[in-house]
């Protein structure tokens, strides 16, 4: 039997670009939950969950509205974090990431990531869907974690607003990944949320 894990990150945030911690979903990232809702409207989902930020939760909102048998339960596990710091064996390149953070923030990440990882990604002894609506770093540690990667490997793996990422998690088998970051459901201009190509 396998555990489906459907993870979003939120529609794209109004004023984003000017650097506010957080707040309601543009017009644009309106669109992109109301596209995204279509897309999952054939999964028969047990359960969903997002982060209670703003930005998250009127994506769930969204989405639930379109799938009025799909009632999303806020979860602090899913709140935006930083789920790791520097380490020996991290590329030089990523050091000037943390120059900000301190370390009580990481440690609390780490923590909340520990304990997301062993609440979402539990085998099922059914076949079972489940919708997290989260954002860019942790949906990046989870794929870091299907992987076994080391754990700075979630810097550098970024998902689109409102892209899809599908985690099957077994029972005696490691979780795969079956997609990361689809964007197929959502039209050229309404894919926001990766780096700029000409600053990478």
């Amino acid at each position: 039997m396998s555990h489906y894990l459907y993870m979003v990150r939120h529609g794209e945030q109004q004023d984003a670009e000017h650097g506010l911690p957080d707040g309601p979903l543009s017009a644009r990232g309106k669109r992109q939950a109301k596209l995204l809702s279509d897309r999952l409207s054939g999964v028969p989902f047990a359960g969903a969950w997002h982060s209670p930020l703003k930005r998250a939760s009127e994506t769930a909102d969204i989405i639930s509205e379109r799938m009025p048998s799909l009632q999303s339960v806020p979860s602090s596990l899913l709140i935006d974090c930083i789920p790791s710091g520097p380490s020996p064996d991290m590329p030089s390149a990523f050091e000037s990431f943390f120059g900000g953070i301190r370390p009580e923030e990481i440690d609390a990440g780490a923590a909340q990531m520990a304990d997301a990882v062993s609440e979402f990604m539990s085998p099922s002894r059914e076949d079972r869907h489940d919708l997290l609506i989260t954002h860019n770093f942790v949906i990046a540690w989870f794929v870091r974690h299907v992987f076994n990667a080391p754990d700075w490997r979630w810097m550098g793996l970024n998902q689109a607003n409102c892209g899809l990422t599908i985690i099957r998690v077994r029972s005696a088998k490691p979780p795969v990944l079956v997609v990361h970051n689809d964007l197929g459901h959502l039209p050229v201009e309404l894919r926001t949320g990766l780096p700029d190509p000409q600053t990478v």
